[in-house]
């Protein structure tokens, strides 16, 4: 990479087109984490039963993360090449196929549901309260997939505003409902564990009327050109979308197994790991902004040509992320026996989430260098590359370092072995962007255009 440095102008820049994505996503994040909270005190057995769906969960949200980065990086590089009719189009096709694409997956799941769950290791307790939480569940997870898919199309043209305050908007309703439909309220019952997904439902409907409004207020959808729109880019799309996907495919993967491994301990392990699944989510606020902030950013610096641009900002953005995630980190990790203590009301939950919070939130810093590469790679043209490296991340790194942890420390081992996982990760992400940055700069002195060397990887 060349050493360019980053004018104030560019980092006024950024922190502006991030901001309003970390208050929505720690908005959004927070009340996750605070239904896990409200569900650790319905008991043990309901915490961990919750955990066991979180990998399907994640699933679901890979698909629609994979196509969300697909819409923002066609959509920005054709608005960044000046092709606004295109641009247009292309939204159309993305949120029918979206929402249709991501129907399908739930409904996959609601009819595969037990068999999956018991592989994952839940027992016939757990699979029973899972039972009537799962319909509620994708059917909030289906009405998530659309807004985020709306968000991603505001995103792609440069507003992060909106998205951000809808996410807000979503987080306070949820919170206001969660209570209520968990523990009942006066003489209405309180429906357990499947009020908190009715919560997340019926906040997510909400949202859709709100920013189904300001959507159609907006000159961003086509309904001419649209059959010849999908014979022009279906390839160009699938390039981008089918390793995206294939790559925030792997995390619930990943997810799955790292339950199997984690159910061995026992339910109280299970529980603990649940709750730092999502305090882990949370603290990665700023990393999660960034990923839906810079893409589009990078798409239209992609589609101008801009390589100084493009350096400039990844600098940037990989020092934010270093530096406020390990001290973060730093600081929770100190703080680990007062927020396990807000949490959880089980000692033994309680003691295990510590431990948990102690080595892992530290490691955070590396493993959010590996997740903006990621993103990053998948702006530039790099869809194949980012997919490898979230697998060697996934399955090179963090599962072998986690199982081989459990067979040495138990809990301890399992917490180590994550840290170690995530930092390796972080290290490789970093030496893999220095130098794809360097060939790119190579590539330009020698007088290959951007367009005649970029392939799908």
């Amino acid at each position: 990479m060349t050493s360019t440095g980053s004018s104030p102008s560019l980092g006024v820049t950024l922190w502006r087109q991030t901001w309003p994505m970390a208050i929505g996503v720690l908005a959004l994040l927070g009340f996750q984490l605070v239904d896990s909270a409200f569900i650790a005190r319905l008991g043990t057995a309901p915490l961990a039963a919750l955990t066991f769906t979180f990998p399907l969960t994640f699933l679901i949200i890979g698909v629609q993360v994979g196509l969300g980065i697909a819409i923002a990086a066609l959509i920005s590089r054709a608005l960044g090449a000046g092709e606004t009719e295109r641009a247009r189009r292309l939204g159309t096709l993305v949120l029918m196929a979206g929402t249709l694409g991501i129907a399908l997956l739930a409904l996959g799941l609601w009819f595969w549901q037990m068999p999956i769950f018991q592989r994952l290791g839940a027992d016939d307790s757990a699979r029973e309260l899972i039972r009537g939480y799962w319909a509620p569940q994708l059917l909030s997870a289906w009405l998530g997939a659309v807004l985020y898919f709306i968000y991603s199309l505001f995103r792609a043209h440069g507003d992060t505003r909106l998205p951000g305050k809808m996410m807000v908007i979503t987080s306070l309703l949820n919170l206001l409902l969660d209570p209520l439909l968990i523990f009942g309220f006066g003489p209405l019952p309180g429906l357990g564990l499947p009020g908190a997904a009715w919560a997340t439902a019926i906040a997510f409907f909400g949202g859709l009327l709100l920013v189904g409004r300001r959507l159609a207020g907006t000159r961003w959808l086509a309904r001419q050109g649209l059959a010849s729109e999908v014979r022009q880019s279906a390839r160009p799309f699938l390039a981008i979308a089918a390793p995206a996907m294939m790559g925030q495919l792997m995390p619930p993967l990943a997810a799955m197994l790292a339950v199997s491994i984690v159910a061995g301990l026992g339910e109280s392990s299970v529980a603990a790991w649940g709750l730092a699944s999502r305090l882990e989510t949370l603290s990665l606020m700023v990393v999660l902004a960034m990923t839906m902030s810079l893409p589009p950013w990078l798409g239209r610096c992609y589609g101008a040509g801009d390589w100084q641009q493009i350096d400039r900002l990844l600098r940037l953005a990989l020092r934010v992320v270093l530096v406020w995630q390990l001290g973060l980190g730093l600081v929770l990790a100190a703080l680990a026996p007062w927020v396990a203590l807000l949490l959880s009301g089980n000692p033994e939950v309680r003691h295990e989430l510590a431990t948990l919070i102690r080595f892992m939130l530290p490691s955070y810093a590396l493993l959010g260098v590996c997740m903006l590469t990621v993103s990053a790679g998948n702006a530039l043209g790099w869809p194949l590359r980012s997919m490898l490296l979230s697998a060697a991340r996934l399955f090179v790194f963090y599962l072998p370092a986690l199982w081989l942890g459990t067979q040495w420390g138990g809990l301890l081992g399992l917490a180590l072995g994550a840290a170690l996982g995530n930092g390796l990760a972080g290290v490789v992400a970093w030496r893999m962007l220095r130098g794809r940055i360097k060939r790119e700069y190579d590539a330009r002195q020698g007088g290959v255009a951007p367009a005649q060397r970029t392939r799908a990887g």
